[in-house]
């Protein structure tokens, strides 16, 4: 896929990742629509772009919602080629996180995609092409240390990138599932700030398991794989191996895991 003068919507897009991959296509010649919860922080990245692109507010995983950024890029710009389902949260962490944080995990980083995809399938069916790229997490194919909320939501996220691509890839859709470890977001870096057991050690598998990226980085990378329309889109080359490990020897894995989430509790 090309994205000069593709309409593309990305959520999560007032900050971190989104923001950069938002600028990053706009540079490259799409119009977007920045999509994000803080309403101002999605303005403003819209307006650092230019006319090729609006803010709007709102939760993303509110059908509601993604029909008017839907309704909003189609009135702007023409129908929407490219839907960035970027938006995440670090909400809750481990077994005893109640009903109301595990919801907000799994609508945010998980179900919000699949009411976007039921949103726009249809319709790229119709005429042939278009694109959903996801970003899930490196977490979503090793694991989360420390949060079983982010851990299981990113897993879910993965699978669904890979249902889409498998049953939509040979109709004209093209899938793409984005899963970056450490990464310089207030994702990262605030994300995890709570005083549930478990959160520094959540943030420190991820800081000290490879280097942290800045979000340009991840964006030039995802740009890069958008034009090759390939699946699985790794920021940190070294999770390829990480996940080769951990199905060539899946006992080893888990011991090797734990050992690390021991080193790292011991650390605290």
């Amino acid at each position: 896929m090309r994205v000069t003068g593709t309409v593309a919507i990305v959520t999560g897009g007032g900050a971190g990742i989104g923001a950069a991959i938002a600028r990053a296509l706009a540079a490259g010649g799409a119009s977007v629509v920045v999509a994000d919860l803080a309403e101002d922080s999605a303005v403003a990245v819209a307006s650092s772009i230019g006319d090729k692109a609006v803010g709007m507010g709102g939760d993303v995983s509110d059908p509601a919602v993604i029909d008017a950024l839907v309704a909003r890029a189609e009135k702007e710009f023409g129908p929407v080629d490219l839907y960035v389902a970027n938006a995440g949260t670090a909400a809750g962490m481990g077994v005893d996180t109640p009903d109301d944080l595990w919801d907000i995990a799994l609508n945010v980083n998980v179900l919000a995609h699949v009411r976007a995809a039921r949103a726009l399938v249809p319709g790229w069916l119709e005429r042939g092409s278009g694109y959903f790229l996801s970003t899930a997490s490196a977490a979503g194919l090793l694991t989360q240390i420390g949060s079983a909320t982010y851990s299981v939501s990113k897993h879910a996220a993965v699978g669904f990138a890979e249902w889409m691509s498998v049953t939509y890839g040979d109709r004209g859709i093209a899938v793409s599932c984005l899963c970056p470890m450490g990464v310089n977001t207030a994702l990262l870096n605030s994300g995890f700030e709570t005083d549930q057991p478990g959160a520094s050690v959540a943030a420190s598998a991820v800081t000290q398991a490879g280097a942290v990226l800045e979000p340009d980085d991840v964006a030039r990378v995802v740009m890069e794989a958008i034009d090759d329309e390939r699946f699985l889109i790794l920021p940190h080359p070294e999770v390829l191996e990480m996940y080769r490990r951990k199905g060539s020897d899946y006992g080893r894995w888990i011991g090797g895991m734990r050992k690390y989430r021991r080193a790292l509790e011991s650390g605290q």
